[in-house]
């Protein structure tokens, strides 16, 4: 479904597009190292992806996928299994956060 750098070819039945994914606090732990500093990840998906097949892989739990963005605008839970992206979108996520 994606693949964060690297020059391997897609095979000829997909087609691949670049995305930014922005993982934001206690969520940057689900990140490659070398991404964690910055919050930030260009991948090649497929641009059959939904948004929920993207971030699979991190391993994040659901619990914590709290607030989904795409280009700034809010994804509801119940769109983000349907929710394909296109080349260039911005994908940000922030998990539940509490204050007092």
């Amino acid at each position: 479904m994606f693949r964060g750098g690297g020059d391997e070819a897609w095979p000829d039945t997909l087609q691949a597009m670049k995305i930014t994914l922005k993982l934001f606090a206690s969520l940057t732990d689900y990140l490659p190292p070398e991404a964690r500093r910055s919050n930030i990840v260009d991948l090649e998906v497929d641009a059959s992806a939904s948004i929920l097949q993207i971030i699979e892989p991190f391993g994040l739990p659901m619990k914590l996928v709290h607030l989904v963005l795409v280009n700034g605008h809010y994804i509801n839970p119940e769109d983000r299994a349907s929710r394909t992206l296109v080349e260039g979108d911005v994908l940000a996520i922030w998990p539940p956060i509490a204050g007092g």
